[in-house]
C-alpha cells in the first residue's frame, strides 16, 4: 500500500459508513472502531479491532474519520465523546458527514489549535456508491491534509475533488442536495403526469434517457418508482435534514432559494405521512397521493 498511513478510525457505521469502513479494510487499511455500534460485529469478522470508546480510537488513530447523521451528533463525538480530548496532534481528522458549513469551519479551527488538520468531505452516491467505493467525495481544507488523505479517499470513491477551504465541502454537498432534491420532485411530477394520462412509464422512462432530459436520478429513481421499489438506498428524513443545512446556508449567504424551500415543504409532507424511513425517491408516492393515483 503505497500510503504510510496504517491506522484509522472510523466512527459511524450506518448504511454508507459500514460500507465505506469495509472497503478501507479491503485496502489494507487497520481499522480501530466503537465496540458498541450495531455493525461492529460484523466489521470485527472482517479485520476490525473493537474500541470500548471514542477518545481510545482517536488517542490510537493516525487519521479519524466520522460519518455521522448530522452535526449534532458529529460535535457531541469530538467535544463530550472524547475526540479532542484523545486525538493527538498531527493527527487527520475527516469529517464525511453532511453538516453545515459553519460546524466544518468551528471544527476545523478547534482541531487545529491542537496541531490537527481537519477535513470536510462529504460524500455522494448514496448506499449503492458506498458498497461500490464509487462515491464522490467533495472537500474542503488545506491542499496538504488533502494530498495526505487522497489515497484514503481512493479506497472509498471515484470522483473526489478539493473544493476549497474550510466548509467548501459542505457547501458543495449542499448544492448537490438542492439539485437532487429538485431533480426528484421534477421525475416525480413527471412520471405522475403521464401515470394519470395512461402513458407506460418504463417507456416514458426510455425515451427520455436518450434525450436532454436524462440524468442519473431519471435512471435509478424513475426505475425505482416504476418498481416500487423505495427500500432506502438514503432515506427521505435525513434529505430532508440536509435540505435544512441548504436552506440555512442560503439564509446566510443571502441567497433566495425558493425551489429549495418547496422540495422541504414537499418532504415534510411525505415524512408526516409516514414515509420518512423509505428512500427519498417515495416523494413519489407523495405527488400520487396528491394527484388521486392509485395502484
Amino acid at each position: 500500500m503505497e500510503n504510510k498511513v496504517k491506522t484509522i478510525g472510523f466512527i459511524g457505521l450506518g448504511l454508507m459508513g459500514k460500507a465505506m469502513a469495509l472497503n478501507l479494510i479491503k485496502a489494507g487499511y487497520e481499522l480501530l472502531v466503537f465496540r458498541g455500534s450495531k455493525a461492529s460485529g460484523e466489521l470485527e469478522k472482517s479485520g476490525a479491532e473493537l474500541v470500548d470508546s471514542y477518545g481510545a480510537i482517536a488517542e490510537r488513530s493516525e487519521v479519524l474519520i466520522t460519518m455521522l447523521p448530522d452535526a449534532p451528533e458529529v460535535e457531541s463525538v469530538v467535544y463530550s465523546g472524547g475526540v479532542l480530548a484523545g486525538i493527538k496532534a498531527g493527527t487527520l481528522f475527516i469529517d464525511m458527514s453532511t453538516i453545515a458549513p459553519a460546524v466544518s469551519i468551528k471544527l476545523n479551527r478547534d482541531l487545529g489549535e491542537r496541531k490537527v488538520e481537519a477535513l470536510d468531505a462529504p460524500v455522494s452516491g448514496g448506499q449503492v456508491g458506498a458498497e461500490a467505493a464509487t462515491l464522490s467525495i467533495m472537500v474542503g481544507g488545506r491542499e496538504s491534509a488533502f494530498k495526505r488523505a487522497l489515497p484514503i479517499f481512493n479506497a472509498m470513491g471515484k470522483n473526489i475533488v478539493h473544493i476549497g477551504q474550510a466548509g467548501a465541502g459542505q457547501t458543495a454537498k449542499a448544492c448537490n442536495q438542492l439539485i437532487v432534491g429538485m431533480t426528484i420532485q421534477a421525475v416525480a411530477e413527471a412520471f405522475a403526469l403521464a401515470k394519470k394520462a395512461g402513458v407506460d412509464q418504463t417507456k416514458l422512462r426510455e425515451v427520455l434517457l436518450g434525450g436532454f432530459a436524462q440524468s442519473r436520478i431519471l435512471d435509478l429513481h424513475g426505475n425505482r418508482i416504476i418498481n416500487r421499489s423505495f427500500e432506502p438506498g438514503f432515506r427521505l428524513k435525513l434529505h430532508r435534514k440536509d435540505m435544512n443545512i441548504v436552506l440555512q446556508t442560503g439564509k446566510e449567504l443571502a441567497v433566495p432559494l425558493y425551489g429549495a424551500s418547496l422540495i422541504a415543504a414537499q418532504m415534510d409532507a411525505a415524512i408526516a405521512n409516514g414515509k420518512g424511513d423509505l428512500d427519498h425517491s417515495a416523494l413519489a408516492l407523495l405527488i400520487e397521493r396528491l394527484a388521486g393515483i392509485t395502484d
